[in-house]
């Protein structure tokens, strides 16, 4: 394979255009929602990510669920939840480096293979009978490793998939279509785990991400869009000098600053759902494993409303759009926290699993849109970086909370803390404001 720099694969962003509009006439047919679609490149990488996230999903509610089965704590759950971000934060800035100047196909290709392999390895220990905690807390941790350069390669890679003009609908169908996963996977696993148990999940992970690999066997190099301008010079840079580059960015630009201390607060506070929602399922509503696949695959059903008219709108990055879906994230986690009945869990969580796609996709969108190619790799690994960080700190955070404080005041009280972070940020939201309009405008006259 030649590098996608190679002067035989350029592009330029007249190119582009120029591809964009001959390709007009076939967008009528996909409709606006599917627009990116229409690039070969990223409708092979899109639906094997579809199949493949979904199985990622499934093997993680397959995990929190074996590791009750084992142990019946809620705090190792939340240690699972630790591990299985930490790494990830701990090397997802050198991860964004590395995208920004390796292959991006070629890395996907190690980190996808690494990612079965493990897998493979967790179903075969379960298959045979011999798995335990500290099995489960390896191998979560050397995923977690590997998703530190998957993640940020993942992302910055669309680009160059379909260029500039298609890159917000791509970027909003990819952000949906990982969050959907993120909700879908569980209420499938959830279901399943109750017809098969948990082995199959496994299996059904390790046989998902074929789905990658032989997408991104299939992608033509020839026809990746490359950076232009700016960064050309990246690989002089040393490893330390890139980063630092990238962090500069991130702290100076109010609105990346904006978005990333609200994901983070975000899913610090109110995505602990990996541990909570096992746990509403068993000490709240007493529903068992069943019961757990319905209220999951409600919160999947949302997400894959939110998912599809997220794609559809194809909306310009917007402060006030993405304060405002956080808020309603906030409240419906409060209305779910307070509610007494099984019966009225289910519209809530619907609701729930809406209004958090609404804010992942959109805040994904808004940083990639306004970051400029040359740091794209970097930026998206600070977004990251955050987000990875707050997830698992806020499921180890509930876990042990809900030992000392209950399954529902622990939940209400992540509810609550949602809703102080989305104000404080409303009060703060001119400057972020002003910098993202500038940003958007900057971009559209290159």
């Amino acid at each position: 394979m030649q590098p996608i720099d190679s002067s035989t694969q350029k592009h330029t962003l007249l190119e582009e255009e120029q591809r964009s509009a001959s390709a007009s006439t076939q967008t009528r047919g996909l409709g606006r929602t599917f627009l990116a679609l229409r690039h070969r490149n990223y409708r092979l990488y899109f639906f094997g990510q579809m199949i493949s996230l979904v199985g990622t999903w499934m093997q993680t509610t397959a995990q929190a669920w074996l590791v009750l089965q084992l142990t019946h704590s809620a705090l190792l759950l939340g240690v699972v939840s630790l591990l299985q971000y930490l790494p990830a934060m701990m090397f997802s800035l050198y991860g964004g480096v590395l995208a920004d100047r390796v292959p991006k196909r070629t890395l996907l290709l190690v980190t996808q293979s690494i990612s079965l392999v493990q897998s493979a390895v967790m179903w075969l220990l379960v298959i045979t009978g011999v798995v335990q905690v500290w099995h489960i807390l390896l191998l979560v941790t050397l995923l977690s490793i590997t998703n530190a350069l998957d993640s940020p390669t993942r992302n910055a890679f669309i680009h160059e998939m379909v260029g500039r003009k298609d890159l917000p609908n791509a970027v909003a169908l990819n952000s949906s279509l990982a969050n959907m996963a993120r909700v879908l996977g569980p209420g499938l696993g959830g279901v399943l785990i109750a017809w098969l148990g948990v082995a199959p999940l496994f299996l059904l992970n390790t046989l998902s991400f074929l789905a990658v690999i032989i997408g991104l066997f299939m992608i033509n190099t020839r026809r990746l869009y490359t950076v232009s301008g700016k960064g050309t010079n990246e690989k002089k840079l040393g490893m330390f000098q890139s980063l630092r580059e990238g962090l500069s960015y991130s702290w100076h630009m109010p609105a990346v600053l904006l978005i990333v201390g609200l994901i983070g607060g975000i899913g610090l506070f109110g995505i602990t759902f990996n541990v909570m929602l096992p746990l509403f399922a068993t000490s709240v509503f007493h529903i068992g494993a069943t019961g757990y696949g319905f209220i999951a695959a409600a919160y999947g059903l949302g997400a894959l409303i939110s998912a599809l008219w997220v794609a559809w709108g194809n909306r310009q990055p917007n402060i006030r759009f993405l304060l405002i879906a956080a808020f309603a994230f906030g409240t419906l986690e409060i209305a779910f926290a307070l509610s007494p009945l099984y019966i009225l869990a289910f519209p809530l969580l619907v609701g729930i699993g809406f209004a958090q796609v609404v804010v992942t996709a959109a805040a994904a969108t808004a940083v990639q849109t306004i970051t400029p190619d040359h740091l794209r790799g970097r930026i998206i690994s600070v977004y990251l970086l955050v987000y990875a960080g707050a997830l698992p700190l806020g499921n180890f955070l509930a876990g042990a909370a809900t030992t000392r404080i209950g399954v529902s005041i622990t939940f209400l009280l992540g509810g609550a803390l949602c809703l102080i972070v989305t104000i404080t940020a409303w009060l703060l939201r001119q400057p972020a404001e002003k910098s993202l309009e500038a940003s958007i405008t900057a971009t559209e006259g290159e």
